[in-house]
């Protein structure tokens, strides 16, 4: 049964049925938790939806239109649990509460107080300690795309305008690593939309196309920031990338159901102000996520600091390296004034002891806070003074300036910590509602109310005692029934000595009964007084969040300061630990590394890490490297980028020296597979691959190369990799590593520019051994049928190899000689990508594959699969 049928006809509902209706018609494309009691149930297509994702018994509950409601539920104090599953699969959740009290009289008044999406997390549960939670829009028009970022857990809000290229997009989305990507409903190209989908695996949330309004955009971020122009934040000239903003802030809002007031500023970002990293990049280099399930990132191995804001700030910048050398040797300077004193040890240890307040602070901002928060937030502000204590030794020496502003924007929190310590207990409850948060002192209403709660009976027998002494009757005593409440008894004797302000309750056959306005008042307060202490405390929270909000701009800057001393300090125990070195920067174009080493492969390495240089420059661009598989060429490669792109992250790095030119982007091109859901082939992906790189790349490039033209014929391939090594070094002049086991490639080693390297090996006894060291010069043999022994082919296969290699040798060095100057030097002047792009365009328009492309083979019978074998003989003969 459709939501639209049972609209149609509410009568045949109950009262709550009706009221779940009208809030889930609201919402109908996102899993509703709807609050009863003690579960938050959901109902109809909701139920079969989650009992499915969730794994969670569906039952029913009452029906509609004669049918049984499909029902299943969650506890509401386990709910976060099945939040964060459901988000992760990229599901919207509404959560909609009870916001009344039950009255009886219809079912009790709820509402939505929160709308969770993949890009709007601020709980913990819900989010990963070492990623941010980042929400993108974009807002495409004319040619230009306006680039909007908001993590709303650690208030970070950043823009940027470019003109629209769809390869560009991809490089930024990768950087920015979003969690959900809000585009306008009007979006005119959908194919944009897939593409983001595929290439991010991550839900794209359409908006209406007045959230992306330029003509409100201005006021939409000047109200947000409390100012009257936005001259300020240097986005004034750019109308997409504030649309942009304006989206993320109605968004946000809508989802939060409140303001957002710890989004205070917002920071104009360049596209240059990064070294450029497409995905294929990040993914070959493995720098935040490893390629494959048990493997180690670069993150992963480096990440030990001390905080989660620190290992976040670490993850982002990792993922987009600098090009702003003063700011790198900023960083630099702080990390050696840290290693000149064993000065990051004590800070490690301070850092040690606070928590993640960035998200702290958000929760705070936006009226989530529990009160384990806060106390999260003091104990941060009590290890402030320790931290400044740390760093004070090398602000004094003026080591350096970052270190300085840093300590500076720490700031003073002794008032804030001390107001903490009066207002919540030291171990308080997880949640607010549970009481007992407000520490006792704090308030004198509420002191009072605990203690009437707490000792009712003792009040009582404190006040017959006072009573018996003001009246002289010995024999009065206070009681209580449900009835009539608390009250003063005197037996039918004693009722004429009576004060005046005794006031007349009840008559009974022996006794009269009396109250006073001393007792009614108790009365009133002990009958509600653990509701009234409840509403209390919550008064007092909320009163607490608001102090804290007044000064949540300088909270901010502390925090951030923390992660960056954190981040620094985490560096500097890199350094430290794997006897890492500084690097240096030149203004002269070219990579020069000594005794470099791959930090995740020397550290897992259970053999000792055999170092390599490297030497680019203007006048020596390109390095062809030959060598035998499992030589370390493909390692080689990777630690130049890996050293190059932590030199840009402002760290140390694993070399004994590396001095770096400027560099706009890495490109890699290391290994493929089929992508078989868009029927390209293994070397369809190669080519691609290839074609962005020669599009793409300048002269301030480093580009990584592995086996150009592997996936095709010898003489196909050699050809492409040929002209790929003349383009790359005579036209582009780019800096290149560039792997082969074509050896005919080495001649290209007498060109101008060209250099050869390659890895040693040698045999001793008919075994191979790796020696893993790269030196100038061609290698004399690949070595593969000795790799081929080493891997485990039986020996007679081997044998029988080795008696065909040597016919084959003989019969194609002529050929391939011939085909050499023939062909390939009079090609030499056609670009690269000219004939990759025609290699690309006949494997796309060959019939026989575009037939085998269309078979559904699982559902052919045998005489369709002998037909389609005849259609595809005639094709490859056409």
């Amino acid at each position: 049964m459709s939501y639209p049928e049972i609209m149609a006809d509410l009568s045949t509902l109950t009262p709550m049925m009706q009221q779940y209706m009208s809030v889930k018609m609201q919402h109908p494309h996102s899993l509703m938790f709807y609050r009863m009691g003690d579960f938050y149930e959901l109902f109809f297509d909701d139920a079969h939806k989650a009992a499915k994702l969730l794994g969670i018994t569906l039952t029913h509950r009452g029906k509609a239109n004669g049918e049984p409601i499909p029902m299943a539920g969650v506890p509401y104090h386990a709910a976060e649990g099945y939040l964060a599953r459901l988000v992760k699969k990229g599901e919207t959740v509404v959560i909609c509460e009870q916001l009344g009290e039950v009255t009886g009289k219809g079912p009790v008044e709820r509402g939505v107080v929160r709308i969770i999406t993949p890009g709007t997390l601020t709980d913990d549960a819900l989010l990963n300690s070492h990623q941010s939670s980042n929400l993108v829009a974009l807002c495409l028009h004319q040619g230009q795309i306006g680039i909007a970022l908001l993590d709303l857990s650690a208030g970070i809000f950043k823009v940027q305008q470019q003109e629209f290229q769809q390869e560009q997009l991809a490089i930024e989305l990768s950087r920015l690593m979003p969690s959900e990507i809000v585009v306008d409903e009007d979006i005119v190209d959908p194919n944009i939309i897939e593409q983001i989908k595929k290439q991010l695996d991550c839900p794209v949330t359409r908006r209406p196309n007045v959230d992306f309004n330029l003509n409100n955009a201005q006021k939409t971020l000047c109200d947000q920031f409390a100012v009257a122009t936005l001259s300020g934040f240097g986005i004034d000239h750019l109308p997409l990338a504030k649309a942009a903003a304006a989206a993320l802030i109605h968004y946000a809002k809508e989802t939060q159901k409140t303001a957002l007031p710890h989004i205070r500023s917002i920071q104009l970002e360049q596209s240059s102000d990064f070294i450029a990293l497409d995905p294929v990049t990040r993914r070959n280099l493995e720098l935040v996520e490893p390629l494959f399930e048990h493997g180690t990132s670069l993150f992963q191995l480096i990440n030990d600091c001390q905080t989660a804001m620190g290992a976040r700030l670490l993850s982002r910048t990792l993922m987009q390296p600098l090009r702003d050398t003063k700011i790198l040797d900023a960083r630099l300077d702080a990390i050696a004034a840290m290693l000149g004193g064993y000065h990051e040890a004590p800070i490690r240890l301070v850092l040690k002891e606070i928590s993640d307040i960035e998200r702290v602070l958000s929760r705070v901002a936006l009226g989530s806070a529990r009160p384990r928060d806060l106390v999260q937030l003091r104990q941060a502000c009590a290890q402030i003074p320790f931290l400044r204590h740390a760093l004070q030794p090398m602000v004094q020496a003026k080591q350096s300036g970052l270190i300085q502003q840093l300590t500076d924007e720490l700031g003073d929190f002794h008032g804030l910590h001390q107001r903490l310590m009066s207002a919540i207990v030291e171990n308080p409850p997880v949640l607010l509602r549970d009481g007992n948060v407000i520490a006792e002192g704090f308030d004198s209403e509420l002191d009072e109310l605990r203690k009437i709660r707490d000792h009712a009976g003792q009040f009582l027998i404190d006040l017959e005692t006072q009573e018996r002494a003001n009246t002289g009757i010995s024999t009065l005593k206070i009681g209580y029934n449900r009835v009539s409440g608390y009250y003063i008894e005197l037996t039918r004797a004693q009722a004429e000595q009576a004060p005046d302000h005794y006031i007349r309750r009840q008559t009974l056959k022996n006794a009269e009964r009396y109250i006073t306005p001393e007792l009614k008042s108790f009365e009133d307060k002990v009958l509600s007084s653990e509701s009234r202490a409840l509403a209390r405390e919550k008064m007092l929270f909320e009163m607490l969040l608001d102090e804290l909000r007044q000064d949540i701009g300088n909270l901010q800057m502390m925090s951030s300061a923390i992660a960056q001393i954190d981040m620094l300090a985490n560096f500097a125990h890199q350094a430290r630990l794997r006897n890492w070195s500084r690097p240096e920067f030149s203004p002269e174009i070219g990579v020069k590394i000594v005794a470099g080493r791959h930090p995740v492969v020397e550290a897992l390495s259970k053999t000792t890490f055999t170092p390599n240089d490297t030497s680019l420059d203007y006048n020596h661009r390109m390095a062809i490297v030959t060598g035998p598989n499992m030589g370390g060429k493909s390692t080689f490669m990777r630690q130049t980028a890996l050293i190059s792109l932590l030199a840009y992250c402002g760290s140390y790095v694993p070399a004994k020296s590396a001095v770096l030119g400027p560099i706009d982007r890495v490109f890699t091109r290391i290994g493929s597979a089929d992508d078989l859901s868009t029927g390209k082939s293994t070397f369809m992906v190669e080519m691609t691959e290839t074609s962005q790189i020669l599009h793409h790349a300048t002269n301030q490039s480093l580009v990584l190369m592995d086996e150009v033209g592997r996936g095709t014929s010898t003489y196909d391939g050699l050809s492409l990799a040929w002209a790929c090594v003349i383009d790359l070094s005579k036209r582009i002049k780019c800096l290149c590593l560039f792997a082969t086991h074509y050896f005919e490639l080495t001649e290209l080693g007498k060109e101008s520019g060209i250099d050869n390297y390659h890895v040693t090996a040698k045999e001793l006894n008919g075994n191979l051994i790796l020696l893993h060291k790269v030196q100038h010069g061609p290698a004399s043999q690949s070595h593969g049928l000795q790799v081929a022994k080493l891997a485990g082919i039986p020996a007679s296969v081997i044998k029988e190899a080795q008696n065909r290699l040597k016919i084959l040798e003989k019969q194609q060095q002529q050929q391939v000689n011939k085909v050499i100057q023939n062909d390939l030097f009079s090609a030499i002047d056609e670009p690269a990508v000219e004939v990759i792009e025609r290699v690309v365009e006949i494997e796309k328009d060959v019939p026989a594959l575009n037939l085998l492309r269309s078979l559904d083979v699982d559902n052919l019978s045998p005489r369709e699969a002998l037909q389609q074998i005849y259609a595809l003989k005639d094709a490859l003969e056409s």
